[in-house]
């Protein structure tokens, strides 16, 4: 809805954003700076490696929860986000991740990359728009095509850090410090 709106009449992003609260906004600085943050080479613990991935799912999870919890197809809501998550967890978990743990300082040697940035921009960008998108046509909530997309892209997103997660937990030496 809010796609279509600004291709057809481009000058209605002024309104919109002038709508959003402020808040908004310092959550996406917060969200930037985070992803950004990852972009440079750096060393995490374990917990700190976790802590992220477990983060974005549950702020994906909220995401489609909180913008079409009351729709009548929650449970394909359920079901396609679970189902998409698995997927790409399983397709990304099987690359090789080019960090290094180190089992005498149990640190992750992590290579800077800008797919958390790229990750956390999209989340946050799905999360506004169907935000939007609810305040301009909660109907939407009863559209079985738009809530299975947001299910899918949130659960998409999910499983990428997960994926992510997952090749760094079966680092050999890990399992074996």
């Amino acid at each position: 809805m809010l796609l279509q709106l600004l291709i057809q009449h481009p000058s209605a992003v002024i309104p919109i954003v002038r709508s959003t609260p402020l808040w908004v906004w310092g959550l996406l600085a917060g969200l930037l700076a985070l992803g950004a943050s990852q972009a440079r080479d750096r060393t995490a613990s374990l917990a700190r490696v976790s802590l992220f991935p477990v983060a974005m799912t549950i702020f994906s999870a909220w995401g489609a929860l909180a913008a079409l919890g009351t729709s009548p197809h929650l449970k394909l809501l359920i079901a396609t986000w679970l189902l998409t998550a698995l997927i790409t967890v399983g397709l990304v978990a099987r690359g090789r991740s080019a960090a290094r743990y180190d089992a005498t300082t149990r640190r992750f040697a992590l290579p800077g990359s800008l797919v958390p940035l790229l990750l956390i921009t999209a989340i946050f960008l799905v999360k506004y728009v169907v935000g939007v998108d609810m305040a301009m046509a909660p109907q939407l909530v009863r559209n079985l095509a738009y809530v299975l997309c947001v299910a899918a892209l949130y659960g998409t997103f999910c499983g990428v850090f997960m994926g992510r997660a997952l090749r760094l937990w079966r680092l050999p030496t890990l399992r074996a410090g």
